[in-house]
């Protein structure tokens, strides 16, 4: 199944989001992939040549089986994690596109993108195997900080967002985030001066030596005020707070749009605490009462969201996800996936991209 959002900006370039998930679990992991490669294809026919991918995202059910068999064929950034999708299903495929981007890709794998009059750095699956946790974010941020040096370009004035992938999110997340407010420290990132955008979620690499792994977007060159930190701040509390470092949400302005990040977000309250625990309805409820909320700091509504990721820690709950979700969100390209949220209690996450004309 294809859902695709194509978003456009007044006298500007547009831009989509697609989704493509498989409806019948009963084909193998071969036919599954043929049927989302079909299916991508179709929809780059159907949006023309001048739209081009410029980040995508595969979840898979079995990394260490399934990986070797996508297709490497440089095209733009690419991630690939474990986190099976709740359909039954082994495959599903996020991608972002633009059009009429350019795109290339440097010496070190890193992509960069020229859309809006800026340079976009994309980076997909940096880990460091057989590295601990806490050594191995340390070492990815401080490389991102260096690749984007020498570009012009810093962690601090460049990168909008992260995705942090833990293979056992219950037991290492700690160490990751230690990693990360030491590597911020260090750089320049402080509650005085800004984080970064980010969701901290289980997931697993096809190398299991991998025990951490990070995607991360970046855009050099911006203007001062362009990028922004989003608060909302009657319901949720900023995350230094309680001893992490991320933004809940970060927006990018262009010339004739703006971009919005929302950081992986969950059932809590301005005081850090988790609301309705154990109730899945109440806790999705209160999910989107938070998203909302950040979408309205940023003067964007739900119909300028482009796509929605879903984590669930326990699968049980996916039918009632899913039956919520369809309800109130099926214009919006969105998925479902398995994956442990970093604090035991939550029993479901999701993060947004939205876009709207400025």
């Amino acid at each position: 199944m294809i859902t695709t959002k194509i978003i456009e900006a007044s006298g500007g370039k547009r831009e989509a989001h697609t989704i493509i998930t498989i409806d019948d679990p009963t084909l193998t992991y071969e036919q599954q992939l043929a049927g989302i490669l079909m299916q991508y294809e179709e929809v780059k026919s159907s949006l023309g040549e001048r739209m081009r991918p410029v980040f995508r995202r595969w979840f898979l059910s079995d990394a260490v089986n399934q990986q070797p068999l996508l297709p490497d064929d440089g095209e733009c950034a690419t991630s690939i994690v474990e986190q099976p999708p709740l359909s039954l299903t082994k495959v599903a495929l996020w991608v972002w596109m633009i059009e009429d981007a350019v795109v290339a890709q440097a010496e070190d794998g890193r992509f960069a993108v020229e859309a809006f009059g800026h340079t976009h750095i994309f980076e997909g699956g940096c880990r460091r195997p057989g590295m601990d946790p806490y050594h191995a974010m340390l070492f990815m941020l401080t490389s991102t900080q260096e690749a984007l040096s020498e570009r012009g370009g810093s962690l601090l004035d460049s990168c909008v967002r992260t995705w942090l992938f833990v293979q056992n999110v219950d037991v290492d997340y700690a160490e990751v985030v230690k990693g990360r407010n030491q590597a911020f420290q260090a750089l320049g990132l402080t509650p005085s001066t800004r984080f970064i955008a980010s969701t901290g979620i289980g997931g697993r690499q096809a190398d299991r030596t991998a025990l951490v792994a990070m995607d991360s977007y970046s855009v050099l060159g911006l203007k001062e005020g362009s990028m922004r930190q989003i608060n909302a701040p009657d319901h949720l509390n900023p995350t230094y707070e309680y001893g992490v470092a991320f933004e809940r949400a970060t927006s990018v302005d262009y010339d004739d749009r703006r971009h919005l990040f929302i950081s992986g977000t969950a059932s809590i309250d301005n005081k850090g605490q988790i609301v309705w625990p154990g109730d899945i309805r109440r806790q999705t409820l209160r999910m989107w009462e938070n998203v909302g909320s950040l979408l309205a700091a940023a003067d964007c509504g739900w119909e300028d969201v482009g796509q929605i990721l879903v984590y669930l820690r326990d699968p049980a709950d996916y039918v009632v996800v899913k039956g919520m979700f369809e309800e109130r969100f099926s214009g919006i390209p969105y998925v479902i996936l398995q994956a442990p949220v970093c604090r035991p209690g939550w029993l479901v996450e999701m993060e947004c991209m939205a876009m709207r004309k400025i």
